[in-house]
């Protein structure tokens, strides 16, 4: 079981935490890792684009000369594809799907090993007293400005994009003060994902977040 450092919300030291091997311990795998995040991305997706057949267009519907003795091809109406203002060939219809699937062992195994590879690359850290800030945007700017300075400290002054990982969405003071923070995502423990792991270059747990990731991960064998 591994344990890591728990900062207060001033960047200071106010103990361990451990962290289960079962969670935190799992083997990297690069391939399940990036099959996950590609169903996931590929399932964020919408078909929003759609053009209109002949069938749609507003046009008349007669023939729009007669079919022998002009010279000219033969056509029908003026909604035709070939026709400026006709409908579309071949386009778009709106009912693509780019739905994918994934068992639910591989994706938690994904999961799980990159939690894992957060951990081992020191871009995981725990905090304590989130909850006793003001629901203001600008306390949490300044908690996470505290945290790149004393607890990260960059020295490449990058700017930090975090995912912060609640035990739940109940604490309002919380969700209202990080919400509107653009280099900020904010998760629940159950709705945390591969993806969400590793979009960000640091990954904040709350002090119960890891007892909630217990109950929802827990399994007789453990994941090597």
């Amino acid at each position: 079981m591994t344990s890591i450092t728990l900062y207060n919300i001033n960047g200071e030291k106010t103990g361990t935490i451990k962290l289960p091997d079962s969670l935190f311990g799992v083997k990297f795998n690069k391939q399940l890792i990036a099959q996950a995040i590609r169903v996931y991305l590929s399932n964020q997706r919408q078909a929003p684009a759609k053009t209109k057949s002949r069938g749609e267009v507003t046009g008349s519907g007669r023939k729009i000369y007669k079919q022998k003795g002009t010279g000219r091809a033969r056509h029908g109406d003026i909604k035709a594809p070939i026709f400026v203002k006709g409908g579309i060939a071949h386009g778009p219809t709106g009912k693509q799907n780019f739905k994918l699937k994934m068992s639910k062992a591989m994706k938690k195994k994904a999961f799980l090993s990159a939690l894992s590879k957060k951990v081992a690359d020191s871009q995981f850290i725990a905090l304590e007293g989130l909850e006793k800030i003001e629901p203001k945007t600008k306390k949490m700017v300044q908690v996470l400005q505290t945290i790149q300075e004393k607890v990260v400290k960059n020295e490449k002054k990058a700017k930090l994009k975090a995912t912060l990982v609640l035990p739940d969405m109940k604490a309002d003071n919380i969700v209202r003060s990080a919400k509107n923070i653009s280099n900020l995502t904010i998760r629940s423990a159950k709705m945390l994902n591969t993806y969400d792991v590793l979009n960000n270059n640091l990954l904040i747990f709350v002090k119960d977040t890891v007892k909630a990731l217990e109950e929802k991960y827990q399994q007789k064998n453990n994941i090597k």
